[in-house]
């Protein structure tokens, strides 16, 4: 029950919902139920704790004492740095001196706070200059010699972080130099970079934080000592991380740690509607729909199967030449996996006609899905045994390594019939080769879900929206499938399912306490200190 908890989002559960719940998947009384919760806390295999309302909370005891380390070592990093006011304000003055564009007062403020503290927090939607922030920061570290570590939770929002400032960024699994343990399915994962052996380097900088699960930033904080200055940038305002917690909003929400929200949209990005609409959705107000902007369009339609057909065109002949990028670049994303445009369907009727069968295109089934040459696929689950390698000049590998992680973009370049194994291609020119055992690690990424886009960004995205569930069709599920878009974004479907989305500030419960640990440890800091 708790196991599943934490794959929903969650690291607790009430003990009201443990009880109701287990009784009803077990047919027994809640009363025997709660005898056994106490029996697994004597064991600690489960953690009892109280909330606000002193509601009693079930932990599955992974994921308590993973908050409750990550808070305790956020709270560690977070010390001034004895940098002298002075010394700090002159290099600023220096660095907008230089400058290319004028510095708000808020992003003067993001520089200070990472001048000055072991930890900072940068946040802001799209067009508020969270990357001139970063370019500056980056900057000032440089002035005074410092050495910066660039990261992010996804291989193409590090390429993305790269593009950006001109610096080097991997994932945060690279960074921490993740190697597999054991084999097959008893196998793991472990990471270098830890307690004894941490990273080397003055400023630790993480990009797209609303990604990052409480395991993931656990692991980062453990391969950083006191001393290190982490910057932490993200737009709170998406969908959290797949993963258990909720950790920049937690962060956020604590109040301990300097903050700055960027709320300011800059005069060049004002010119994009894509811009414009998602402050406008973040704001719970319906995006303009007029068909008037050069990125920004909606195409009224009822029906699905008009829907597909209008994507195909666009996919294939209208938009490659409008943004600049192949068929294969542009994304459909869509809010569910079943249904007329849930993932499922869409996948089949795109792959039939954006990659349509050939002679020269080899195939494979595999249960569900079949597979062929050209196809752009996704890995759907952490396989942190499969070994990958980078080929260099005549296909020599020059970089091997193992790991392919959930969410992670490809295309199969080969099929071998005879060996029954296919080669995928990912990005940073990843090949990793599959068995058929390990095929079912893949599926058909055509149109993918919004909660899979995460940390992505494409020149174009196609939107089909018809209707769903009420939980399903909220603003932040709108607000991030819009910011994924670049150059264009397209929503095909019923203009009152838009507002109605924009609208919905339902959100699923995501039972998370990283923010009252990190209140609990600041509060005997603060006590020690007085």
């Amino acid at each position: 029950m708790l196991t599943q908890t934490a794959q929903e989002g969650s690291v607790f559960l009430p003990e009201k919902d443990v009880l109701s719940k287990t009784a009803e998947l077990l047919e027994l009384p809640e009363e025997l139920i709660g005898a056994q919760i106490g029996n697994l806390a004597a064991e600690r295999k489960v953690i009892l704790g109280r909330g606000e309302n002193r509601e009693l909370h079930v932990y599955h005891a992974r994921y308590y004492y993973l908050e409750a380390e990550t808070a305790r070592m956020l709270c560690d990093l977070n010390i001034l740095c004895g940098e002298d006011d002075e010394d700090v304000e002159e290099r600023i003055r220096s660095l907008t001196d230089r400058a290319v564009i004028d510095l708000e007062e808020e992003q003067l403020r993001a520089i200070r706070y990472a001048a000055r503290y072991g930890v900072t927090v940068i946040t802001g939607g799209p067009g508020t200059g969270k990357t001139t922030v970063v370019n500056e920061i980056l900057r000032y570290f440089e002035s005074i010699g410092s050495d910066v570590l660039l990261a992010a939770p996804t291989g193409r929002a590090a390429r993305r972080m790269t593009e950006a400032t001109g610096y080097e960024a991997s994932t945060i699994h690279r960074l921490l130099e993740i190697g597999a343990i054991g084999d097959g399915d008893e196998g793991g994962f472990q990471f270098a970079r830890n307690a004894l052996n941490p990273l080397e380097a003055d400023v630790v900088m993480i990009d797209e934080m609303s990604m990052v699960d409480i395991s993931l930033m656990n692991a980062l904080l453990r391969a950083l000592t006191p001393g290190t200055r982490l910057v932490l940038v993200g737009d709170v305002d998406q969908l959290p991380s797949v993963g258990p917690g909720r950790v920049l909003r937690d962060v956020i929400d604590a109040g301990v740690f300097p903050t700055v929200r960027l709320t300011r949209i800059f005069r060049q990005a004002e010119t994009s509607d894509i811009v414009v609409n998602a402050h406008r959705i973040n704001r719970g107000q319906e995006p303009v729909l007029d068909n008037k902007s050069r990125d920004f369009f909606f195409l009224p339609r009822d029906d699905a199967n008009r829907i597909i057909s209008n994507m195909i065109t666009l996919i294939r002949d209208k938009l490659p030449s409008y943004v600049d990028a192949s068929p294969f670049d542009i994304q459909v994303l869509t809010p569910m996996r079943k249904g007329m445009l849930g993932v499922e369907r869409l996948n089949r009727i795109l792959q039939e006609y954006l990659n349509p069968p050939s002679p020269e295109k080899e195939e494979k089934e595999y249960g569900e899905f079949l597979f062929r040459v050209g196809d752009k696929v996704m890995q759907i689950k952490n396989d942190y045994q499969l070994e990958w390698e980078i080929r260099g000049k005549y296909g020599i590998p020059v970089f091997r390594g193992n790991g392919v992680f959930n969410g992670d973009l490809g295309t199969v370049t080969s099929i071998d019939s005879y060996s029954n194994t296919m080669t995928v291609t990912f990005d940073e020119g990843r090949t990793a080769e599959y068995t058929a055992e390990q095929m079912n690690e893949l599926e058909l990424a055509y149109a993918v879900t919004i909660h899979k886009s995460q940390g992505s960004e494409y020149p174009a995205v196609l939107l089909p929206l018809l209707g769903g569930p009420q939980l399903l069709m909220t603003r932040n599920l709108l607000y991030t499938a819009v910011t994924r878009a670049r150059k264009c974004v397209v929503i095909l479907g019923r203009q009152e399912v838009v507002s109605s989305m924009a609208g919905n500030v339902t959100e699923q419960i995501r039972y998370t306490s990283l923010k009252e640990r990190i209140l609990e440890i600041h509060s005997v800091s603060e006590k020690i200190g007085s």
